[in-house]
């Protein structure tokens, strides 16, 4: 049977959300049970208004249902994505995680499979420390990290990083090889999170 994988985001102009569809394709594509989400938009209409990218992806992205702590209860495996903001993890897929106390005390979160994603304006931009962000999350809850590293040849077709997808925006939207990057990160996390729940590491 194949892992229950959780892809949970924020995106702000969409290039996160198209890395977070293909991670998605990518566990789907093992037989694994994906659960899509997005986090709530926490930014004021003037500033989405501001930005007429912004507000055309809040508009044509309702039917993502939004991110629940019940997701990451149900998951066998994380893949959690977000924009940088400043080399850090926008406000409001940090708020989600901020919520997550309750479950990460009761022993909900640990031993699973995680991995991470982001898009910066650049190549470079914040990219690898907003990952490294996202993994310090995952130390906390005990997860097991499962990093892309160069363990195929689609991550050097992708600017080669081995955190995770990292996507620089001001290129547009995310590329054939991005996109193929992404698809096999989500392929391999949700492998991993296959073997982890059927070996004798967890409990």
């Amino acid at each position: 049977m194949g892992a229950k994988v959780a892809v949970i985001y924020y995106s702000a102009t969409g290039n996160v959300h198209a890395l977070a569809e293909a991670i998605a394709e990518g566990a789907a594509a093992t037989g694994a049970e994906v659960r899509l989400r997005r986090v709530p938009e926490l930014a004021p209409d003037t500033a989405i208004d501001a930005n007429p990218a912004w507000r055309a992806h809040v508009e044509a992205t309702p039917h993502v249902e939004v991110a629940t702590l019940d997701d990451l209860v149900w998951a066998d495996a994380y893949a959690l994505g977000s924009p940088t903001r400043y080399g850090n993890v926008a406000a409001q897929l940090k708020q989600f995680i901020d919520t997550s106390g309750g479950i990460w005390s009761a022993g909900h979160l640990q031993d699973k499979a995680a991995t991470a994603f982001t898009s910066a304006g650049n190549v470079h931009g914040g990219n690898e420390s907003t990952l490294l962000a996202l993994y310090n999350t995952f130390y906390h809850w005990g997860a097991f990290i499962v990093p892309p590293g160069y363990t195929d040849p689609a991550i050097h077709a992708a600017y080669g990083n081995p955190y995770g997808t990292a996507h620089p925006g001001a290129e547009g939207a995310p590329s054939a090889a991005t996109l193929a990057a992404a698809r096999y990160q989500g392929r391999r996390l949700a492998a991993v999170a296959a073997r982890l729940r059927d070996s004798a590491l967890v409990a």
